[in-house]
C-alpha cells in the first residue's frame, strides 16, 4: 500500500520520555503529598499531576522566554486543561472506537525513534524515570483514540461554503503575485555567542579570506567543502530551494539583488556567524504553484516474522549496499518491497505535497536529490527513501478550490475543537476537590 494522507497524530507526545518534562524539572519540582484535585466522569486528576505540568509548563517558558501567569492563575489554567483532556479521552473512549494492537506497536516505535532509542531502550528509559511501561502504553492508545475521535467529531463540524474558497483564491491572488523561491549556497564561518572581540575578528578574516578566494574565481562548492561550517559543506553549500518566507529576512534581502550565479560581494552577518551567500536559482512562483516530488521506497512491514527493529536493520543494510554500489535501489525494491509499487522498482511516481503521511513527507522532502533516507517509521511499516526528481507544476482550477478547501479547513480546526471540548465538558460530571487539611 502506497502512503497516503492522514490527519497527523497529536503531540504523540506531550508523551515524549517523563511526560515531556526534563530530568532536572522533575527534580526540581516541589515534593507534596499527593491527592484528588478533580474527578472527571470515572477519570480522576491529582494534584501531583497538575504540579507536574505546571513544572513542564515553566520549562517550556524558560526556554522560550515567555511571560507566565500569576502562581495562582497558572495553576488553574493547568488544572483547566487537564479537566479538559480527562473529557475528551473519557468521550473518546465512549465513542466506540478502538485501538488495535497493531496500530498501538506502530505508535510506540514511534515514540522511540522521536526519542532516538530502540523499543527494548525505551522501556529501559521509561523504567529509569519511574514511569510504568503499561501505563505509558495506556496513555498512547488514549492519544491516538482522541485523535481518531476528534478528526471525526470536528471534521464533521466544519462548513465551507463556496464564496468563502472564492475569497480564499482572490486574496491568494492579490498576495502572492510574485513570490520568490530561491536556491542558495553558502559558506558559513560560525562565531560563538557572546564570543570576545578577538575572536570575532578571527571568525571575520577566516570568512574574508572564503571571499577573496571565490573573487579571484575560485568555485564557489570547493571553498565551502574546505571553509564552511554548516551542515551543508559536503553538498557545496547547497541549502536547497525554499520560498523566501522561509529564508531569514538577512538572507532574502541580500541575494534578491544578484543574478543567478552571483555571490554576496560583501559579508553578511547573522547571529549564527559570517556567511557568503550564492543563487543557484530563482525561481517567481504564481500563487498556486507546488513543488512536486517523484521519488521510490523500499516498503517492509513488521510481522510477527519480521520485528520493527529486524525491519530497520535490513533497510539499514540495504542502504549499505545501494550506496556501495553492489545493488541498486531498483533492483532491491523489486526483490524486496511490500507494496504495489515493488514491480516498478518502487517508484510512487509524481506527488504533490500533502499526499503522504506527515513522517514520510518530512523525511522524503529532506532529501537532496538521489538522496537516501535513514529508515522511517509509518504506520504502514519502516521504508528507505530516495529522491528521483523534483519539479514546479501549477494547479489547475479544481486542484486550486481543494487546496482552498484544505486551508480553509485548518483555518477553522481551532475554532471547530474549542466549541466541541466546550460542548463535552458542559455535559461531563466534574467535581472539583479542596486540598485536604
Amino acid at each position: 500500500m502506497t502512503p497516503t494522507r492522514h490527519w497527523p497524530f497529536i503531540a504523540l507526545l506531550s508523551l515524549t520520555l517523563g511526560a515531556g518534562l526534563p530530568a532536572h524539572a522533575q527534580r526540581n519540582a516541589p515534593l507534596t503529598a499527593d491527592y484528588i484535585v478533580a474527578i472527571v466522569n470515572q477519570e480522576l486528576v491529582t494534584a501531583g499531576e497538575v504540579q507536574q505540568r505546571v513544572a513542564q509548563v515553566r520549562e517550556n517558558a524558560r526556554r522560550s522566554n515567555a511571560q507566565l501567569p500569576p502562581e495562582d492563575e497558572l495553576r488553574r489554567e493547568v488544572l483547566n486543561a487537564l479537566i479538559d483532556e480527562r473529557v475528551v479521552v473519557t468521550n473518546a473512549r465512549d465513542s466506540g472506537m478502538r485501538i488495535d494492537d497493531a496500530e498501538l506497536e506502530r505508535a510506540m516505535a514511534n515514540v522511540a525513534a522521536q526519542n532516538q532509542l530502540t523499543p527494548q531502550q525505551l522501556r529501559e528509559r521509561l523504567r529509569r524515570e519511574g514511569i510504568d511501561y503499561a501505563r505509558f502504553r495506556r496513555n498512547v492508545r488514549d492519544q491516538l483514540l482522541v485523535e481518531r475521535t476528534r478528526e471525526r467529531e470536528v471534521q464533521g463540524r466544519i462548513r465551507i461554503s463556496d464564496a468563502e474558497v472564492d475569497a480564499w483564491l482572490d486574496k491568494q491572488r492579490a498576495e502572492a503575485g510574485n513570490a520568490v523561491e530561491f536556491n542558495i549556497a553558502q559558506v558559513l564561518i560560525t562565531v560563538p555567542e557572546n564570543a570576545p572581540a578577538n575572536v570575532v575578528e578571527e571568525r571575520r578574516a577566516r570568512a574574508e579570506s572564503a571571499l577573496a578566494r571565490l573573487k579571484k574565481g575560485e568555485a564557489f562548492e570547493a571553498v565551502a567543502r574546505d571553509l564552511s561550517e554548516d551542515t551543508n559543506r559536503a553538498k557545496g553549500g547547497e541549502i536547497g530551494a525554499r520560498p523566501a518566507s522561509q529564508l531569514p529576512d538577512i538572507f532574502v534581502n541580500a541575494v534578491r539583488p544578484l543574478k543567478v550565479g552571483e555571490f554576496t560581494p560583501t559579508l553578511v552577518r547573522s547571529s549564527a556567524g559570517f556567511h557568503v551567500l550564492k543563487v543557484l536559482a530563482r525561481n517567481e512562483t504564481g500563487a498556486f504553484t507546488v513543488t512536486q516530488t517523484r521519488a521510490r521506497h523500499v516498503l517492509l512491514r513488521p510481522s510477527a516474522q519480521l520485528s520493527q527493529e529486524a525491519a530497520v536493520r535490513r533497510l539499514q543494510e540495504f542502504k549499505r549496499q545501494i550506496t556501495a554500489g553492489t545493488r541498486t535501489f531498483e533492483q532491491i525494491a523489486r526483490d524486496n518491497s511490500e507494496d504495489g509499487s515493488a514491480a516498478q522498482g518502487g517508484d510512487l511516481g509524481w506527488v504533490s505535497p500533502g499526499n503522504f503521511v506527515p513522517e514520510f513527507e518530512e523525511a522524503m522532502n529532506a532529501l537532496p536529490l538521489n538522496g537516501l533516507s535513514d529508515p522511517v517509521i509509518s504506520r504502514f511499516g519502516a521504508h528507505l527513501i530516495q529522491v528521483m526528481e523534483r519539479r514546479q507544476v501549477t494547479l489547475d482550477a479544481k486542484q486550486q478550490r481543494e487546496q482552498a478547501r484544505n486551508a480553509l479547513r485548518e483555518q477553522k480546526f481551532e475554532d471547530a475543537y474549542v466549541e466541541w471540548v466546550r460542548e463535552l465538558r458542559s455535559r461531563a460530571y466534574v467535581e472539583l476537590r479542596e486540598p485536604p487539611q
